[in-house]
């Protein structure tokens, strides 16, 4: 572990990294942090607090920028680490190693132009009647030290250095990560390489430190700390729902930003399923397998009115699942949790099974479709659970108020796919009122798997796809998480911050008495 910038074992219990192809149990062991140890990490992120948001916002653009040359500079040595403890191919972990270090560069990018900072200057008017009018002026400042928690599933981009420790670092809060237990190697070679950029850039130790743990006490006390002023999660809804659980009974309440279950529908248009919905179904499998099932986007609900149309589609789909093999599941757990799921669908007396994939072995999940009527899924609650996984439920809905129906009855999700042609479109009309309230992302004839890191992308949602549905955990927003705004009323123009003094017209883009200021 690293508590601040000093390389410690942990002493409670021992956790392994397991090569879920095999089932092997990796070297070396790892030991949970001591309650001594999280109060240390957590007493040097309180210290580093102030120092580290005053820094100018070069110097912390350059400190980003570090972190991501330090991540490939580890080489071949943190992907091969990655592949053994994750089953995920070479492939698919170079690709999320590129996503990270272009996640931490985009928001050098982010804090070097000081969009984010939102300025916004009201000046004086003193000759105003009734009454004069004050000088107001406001910006955004870092919460606080976060914590942040590492996914299973997205073992670099969703991780140590992933989207969440990203965000926070370039809004100015010190982070105290908590590795996944499934990746303790990966988490150890990538905490390393920001240890040593917060070194190199000559910031206080307290910037990052990341720490195990061997069960759920210290992950609980860290949420615990009042010294932590806000949590970046991804992970079940369980385990979301705990942190959320904490952090509100603390005597100071602080936010978390969880992103927890989504079953992320497809729905699919009777113009698009007469076109082409053989091809719509060969995609959606090919969504589906991707990386065993294991996105948070992945397709795992199909809604159709009920006809040939559908009827080509699920054949299709069927045909294409069939020969579908099977994916290495990320950890044992996670294996058994989607059996347990698949199987339960297996049994429901109201569901019927289209097609199984390929049988593996060891971890490996074996993909399965069921198809139900909407009455059906509508009277079930349990058929809109998520099977975290390569299973997907197909929806025959008998007319178009039963599909609305049924987008109703959804909880929040990350994504909705849409597939239309243009004889769809006043029917799409209709139904992007509900889809709006429901949904973080509308997409129009691909699927949610793939998430593309720019400025307007919204990874998030309504409960309990995430904790607060006014966040993303993607894309340049994620940053405002971890800002809060403050305003100067009257303040002498020397004690004010440099961005919002008259002097500083060019520095950064400004709102000046409603009107916009580009900076330059």
């Amino acid at each position: 572990m690293f508590i601040g910038g000093r390389a410690v074992k942990g002493s409670v219990g021992e956790l392994r990294g397991i090569d879920p192809s095999t089932g092997e149990a990796l070297e070396p062991a790892y030991g949970g942090a001591t309650p001594e140890q999280l109060d240390e990490a957590c007493r040097l992120a309180d210290e580093a607090f102030d120092p580290y948001r005053a820094l100018g916002r070069d110097r912390r653009a350059a400190f980003l920028e570090a972190i991501a040359q330090n991540i490939l500079d580890l080489g071949d040595a943190l992907v091969e680490r990655t592949v053994a403890e994750s089953g995920l191919p070479r492939g698919r972990v170079e690709g999320e190693r590129g996503r990270a270090v272009g996640q931490l560069r985009l928001f050098a990018q982010v804090v070097r132009e000081g969009r984010y900072l939102g300025v916004r200057i009201d000046p004086a008017q003193p000759e105003r009647t009734p009454l004069p009018r004050p000088d107001v002026r406001s910006w955004r400042i870092p919460l606080g030290p976060v914590a942040v928690f590492g996914a299973s599933n997205f073992p670099l981009a969703f991780s140590v250095a992933g989207g969440d420790t990203a965000s926070a670092l370039a809004a100015g809060c010190p982070v105290v990560a908590k590795a996944h237990p499934a990746h303790p190697g990966t988490s150890e070679l990538v905490g390393r390489a920001i240890r040593d950029a917060v070194a190199s850039s000559g910031l206080p130790e307290g910037v990052f430190s990341l720490i195990f743990d061997s069960g759920y006490e210290i992950g609980q006390a860290l949420v615990a700390d009042p010294r932590i002023k806000a949590v970046g999660f991804t992970g079940s809804r369980r385990g979301g729902l705990a942190l959320m659980k904490i952090a509100q009974e603390r005597p100071e309440p602080i936010p978390v930003y969880a992103e927890m279950s989504s079953i992320n529908p497809v729905i699919l248009f009777a113009g698009a399923l007469d076109e082409r919905g053989p091809d719509i179904a060969r995609a959606f499998v090919a969504s589906l397998m991707m990386g065993a099932g294991q996105f948070c986007t992945s397709p795992g609900l199909i809604l159709g009115l009920e006809g040939e149309g559908l009827d080509r589609f699920t054949r299709a789909a069927g045909e294409a699942l069939a020969e579908a093999a099977a994916g290495t599941m990320l950890t044992p757990g996670i294996h058994k949790a989607y059996c347990e799921g698949v199987e339960a669908l297996a049994r429901h007396a109201r569901v019927e099974t289209v097609a199984r994939g390929r049988a593996g072995h060891n971890h490996q999940g074996q993909a399965a479709l069921f198809s139900t009527e909407a009455a059906d899924f509508l009277a079930d609650p349990r058929l809109r659970e998520e099977v975290f996984g390569s299973s997907s439920l197909i929806v025959r809905c008998a007319d178009e108020p039963a599909l609305a129906q049924v987008v109703e009855s959804l909880e929040g999700q990350l994504t909705a796919a849409l597939h239309i042609s243009d004889s769809d479109h006043d029917d799409v009309r209709r139904l992007l009122p509900v889809l709006e309230r429901k949904v973080g992302r509308i997409l129009v004839n691909g699927f949610g798997t793939g998430v593309e890191v720019n400025h307007a992308m919204v990874h998030g949602g309504p409960f309990p796809s995430t904790s607060d549905g006014r966040s993303t955990s993607v894309g340049t927003m994620a940053i405002e998480r971890f800002l809060r705004p403050v305003a100067y009323q009257d303040l002498p123009e020397d004690l004010l911050p440099e961005p919002l003094r008259d002097g500083a017209e060019g520095a950064v883009d400004r709102l000046v008495d409603g009107r916009p200021v580009l900076a330059g």
